[in-house]
């Protein structure tokens, strides 16, 4: 930990080497400024890492370590200026804001340009191309200037460090996302393996070649020379009656391709307001980007259902939301899954943007043989008049409705001490699960 926390020292200590070096230039001093960088220990730490990573210029490590100062020492920049302005007062030069919580300066653009280029607008304009749409930063979603009021300059605007850069550079580590607001998805992760999971052989087929694309498909866009034909990413649409299977298959993907899988709700992302539900997929675009994250959409019906005409502005705007989904899923780099319990319900137009339309359809007489005999567990003591191929055939189950099933059954089992499961409580089981779903045999 202590060659850890002595990169991020040797980058602050030089960060305050050049700020200095600046201000006596600005005071009238003759000099240059020497920004050659410190030489990091070759450790793990995050920014090491970081720098072994991406490989910095001088320029670039610099507003790096710049916005991520009042991080690691919130007086970094209010002692700097009161070293230099001991009588207070203003100083434009600099730029800085304050925060909301955070009582220190807050580096802005300007603060940057000032630093690294002072009054040279030559470098200055340098410095700003650092923070244009086209450089790293920005599509690396490492970090971007906070929008500022309309006709302020530009460079006024705060430097924003994604939260996650924070942390790795900080800590060395990238912890998931947490559900929120902000963030509206939840991680998605299974112990259970391919194996547990009973599908129809033309599913395994089709989610086989979603696992190939996944594997090759770096290959095929950069050595193979694709990617000027083909758009980034793969989207599929899965379809089928709840429980069979979408949710579990989509964690799976991302298990066993050692990707993360977040869920999104559609149904909790639309909003009844007017422009939010593009302000709450952008939030969770921008969070997603160049992370080969699989984004599971639940309920794909709530946006993407059939279309009627436009009555109001709501239906006006409704197709709006779809349109901007449509156009944030076909460039984003990675897996798209959009689940949904009926395919009718989801408008042709849309099912044409798919790569893969997955059906999932009830498990038939055999899968649901094989459902029932691998998620009973051995331990759970079961009477001779127990047939698991009567019982498959008979009842129409899905696997999440068997696993419910079971689970009833055991903890019944283990409450009243009983020796064995007999047909009679286990047919009660399945009555009970079919009342739940509200069916009737």
């Amino acid at each position: 930990m202590q060659n850890f926390t002595a990169n991020l020292h040797l980058a602050l200590d030089w960060l305050q080497g050049i700020i200095v070096q600046r201000f006596q230039i600005h005071a009238g001093h003759p000099g240059n400024i020497e920004i050659a960088p410190p030489d990091f220990h070759p450790t793990e730490s995050g920014l090491a890492h970081f720098t072994q990573q991406f490989t910095p210029t001088p320029e670039e490590l610099g507003v790096l370590t710049l916005v991520l100062a009042p991080t690691l020492r919130p007086h970094f920049f209010n002692q700097i200026l009161a070293e230099h302005l001991p009588e207070g007062g203003d100083f434009p030069e600099f730029g800085g804001v304050r925060g909301v919580n955070h009582r220190g300066l807050l580096p802005t653009g300007e603060t940057a340009q000032f630093i690294l280029a002072g009054d040279d607008l030559e470098k200055r304009l340098e410095v700003q191309r650092l923070f244009s749409s086209d450089h790293w930063f920005a599509k690396e979603h490492i970090l971007w200037l906070e929008p500022v009021p309309e006709g302020e300059p530009l460079m006024s605007g705060r430097i924003i460090l994604a939260p996650e850069v924070v942390e790795e550079l900080t800590l060395g580590t990238v912890s998931k996302p947490r559900f929120s607001t902000d963030f509206p998805a939840e991680y998605l992760e299974t112990d259970m393996d391919w194996d547990d999971l009973v599908l129809h052989p033309n599913t395994q087929r089709q989610i086989r070649e979603i696992e190939h694309w996944i594997t090759h498909n770096h290959t095929l866009l950069h050595d193979w020379g694709m990617k000027k034909k083909l758009k980034p990413g793969y989207r599929a649409l899965f379809h089928g009656p709840p429980g069979t299977g979408k949710t579990l298959t989509a964690s799976l993907l991302g298990k066993t391709t050692q990707r993360d899988v977040f869920r999104i709700d559609l149904s909790r992302v639309v909003s009844k307001y007017i422009g939010e539900t593009e302000k709450n997929l952008s939030r969770l675009f921008a969070k997603a980007e160049h992370k080969d994250w699989i984004l599971f959409f639940d309920e794909a019906d709530a946006l993407f259902g059939k279309r009627t005409d436009i009555r109001d502005a709501h239906d006006k705007y409704a197709n709006q939301e779809v349109a901007y989904l449509l156009q944030r899923i076909e460039g984003y780099d990675g897996l798209v899954i959009l689940a949904s319990n009926q395919r009718a319900n989801i408008d042709e137009a849309f099912v044409r943007r798919f790569q893969s339309i997955i059906h999932f359809p009830m498990p038939r007489p055999d899968e649901r043989l094989e459902l029932w005999r691998k998620t009973f567990p051995p331990q759970l003591p079961l009477a001779a008049d127990i047939d698991w191929q009567h019982i498959a055939a008979r009842h129409e189950l899905s696997g999440a409705s068997i696993l419910n099933i079971t689970h009833y059954c055991a903890i019944e089992i283990l409450a009243n001490g009983s020796p064995q499961l007999d047909l009679k409580h286990l047919e009660a089981a399945i009555l009970r699960e079919y009342i739940k779903e509200g069916k009737v045999i």
